[in-house]
Formats: C-alpha cells, structure tokens, sequence
C-alpha cells in the first residue's frame, strides 16, 4: 500500500475511534479542548489537513484530494471505520469522504457547513496575509499590528497567527503552505461532489448566530444524507464548539451515544 500524505496527528483516550477534523486556516490545536473531554469515551485522533498545521504540502488542495487524504490515514492506523466530525472546510472534506467512502464512516457530525458552494469571503485575509513581507518583521506583535488593519477583529488575528512559526534561523515565517491554499481557494469554496448518498446517521450542528447552514439548505442537505438531523446551538456563531462548548457536547455526545 502506498501512502501519498502522511498528516500529522495526536491520539488520545480509548474506545471506538472519533476523528476530528478543523476548519480554514486551522489546526489540530482548535480541537484541543474538545478532545480533551471527548477522549474519556473515544480514540480521539486530531488531524492536520494538507497544507495546514504540521501535515505536508502539496499544491493540489481540493475535497476529493483530501477526502483521500482520509482514506489513507485510516488505512495506515487500521481503521475500518470511525465517526467522523469536521467543522466548516473540515466539514466538507468529512461529507466528501464519508459520500466516497460510505463504508468507512459510522456516524458523521458537521458543524456549520452545507456541501454547497458559498462565496469567497476569505479572500481579503488571504490576500492580506500573502501580502506581508515576513523578512521585514521581528515579532508576532509586529505581525499583528501590520494585519489590524484589514482584520480588525483581535479573535481573527489571534486565529491566523497561530500559523506563524519562527525557524532555527530566528526567521518568522508561515506553518501554512501559503501560497497553495491561495492558490486553491477557488476549489474550497465549491461545493463537494457527493458520488452517492450516504445512509448512515448524520448530524449537522449549526450555530444560532451563524448564516452558514441555513433553512433553505435543508432539502439539499437530505438529498445526499437522507438520515440528518439539524441541531441548532442558538447562542454560538460559526465556531460552535467554541462559543458553546458544553452545549456542543452534549450534542455531539448524545448523537453518537444513540442517547
């Protein structure tokens, strides 16, 4: 068996396996509180996607790619199958890999995504951060200030310097492959391409505050997961499990407990 992208994990708990999976611009490390309190009940492995956190680099990033991406890690660990749950991008490489691969998901949760396509609202951050010329800044701080003011939201910023890294050489420079997400971005805003239907148990959490899931989804939501449930946290916005952690899980807890 040839292994193609081998991402970058952490492992934790025992029982039936859960892999969680982040959003845009994200990192295993989003996962970490979750994980922590999901680990007494499941083999919690946290993922790196390609091109993200400490997985490889590649300059093809698309769903179908990286639902294969998934594939693979579930062949190298042994993994006939697991549940399954991924928030927004990660989201959407979750129900691409659970309509290639219906066989290897258990139970699926998304959270607050559709499989549609939704407008390139990331380009300014993208186009801001391929902007900075690292070699000119000296710290994060730095960085931060020069981001202000085309991301004035300090939560945002605070997000997007998790990427930032500093080498041996003392150089700032991207843990991100930059460039080939730019690069790709186009294919990350489309919709995923379901190959057929996928009957097992699916949940799709959204947030309240949020317009990323929304009413007139649903029909186009059921026709590829016939079986999901739409559970909606009222007081969180797009980082669900972030805004109302407890709530999200319970929700997520019932939902692969059977409860």
């Amino acid at each position: 068996m040839v292994i193609g992208m081998r991402l970058h994990f952490q492992v934790s708990g025992e029982g039936f396996p859960l892999i969680l999976l982040h959003g845009f611009l994200g990192s295993l490390d989003n996962w970490r509180a979750v994980s922590k309190r999901l680990e007494g009940r499941y083999k919690v492995y946290t993922l790196d996607l390609r091109n993200h956190g400490s997985s490889p680099h590649s300059g093809v990033m698309n769903y179908a790619v990286m639902a294969q991406d998934l594939c693979e890690f579930l062949n190298e660990h042994r993994l006939p199958s697991a549940f399954v749950l991924g928030h927004s991008m990660g989201g959407k490489v979750a129900m691409q890999f659970a309509t290639d691969f219906p066989n290897r998901v258990e139970k699926l949760i998304v959270v607050d995504i559709t499989p549609k396509e939704y407008k390139p609202i990331h380009r300014p951050i993208l186009n801001a951060l391929l902007a900075l010329d690292l070699k000119t800044y000296k710290s994060f701080g730095e960085v931060d200030t020069a981001l202000a003011a085309v991301v004035p939201e300090i939560p945002v910023r605070q997000f997007l310097l998790k990427n930032l890294t500093r080498g041996k050489d003392g150089r700032l420079g991207w843990r991100i492959h930059l460039e080939a997400i730019a690069r790709n971005y186009d294919d990350l805003t489309m919709a995923i391409s379901p190959q057929r239907k996928f009957d097992h148990p699916v949940c799709f959490i959204r947030g309240g505050r949020s317009n990323y899931i929304e009413e007139s989804d649903v029909p186009m939501i059921r026709e590829a997961f016939p079986q999901a449930e739409i559970k909606t946290i009222v007081n969180a916005g797009h980082w669900v499990h972030v805004d109302a952690s407890e709530e999200f899980l319970k929700v997520v807890t019932e939902f692969l407990t059977g409860d």
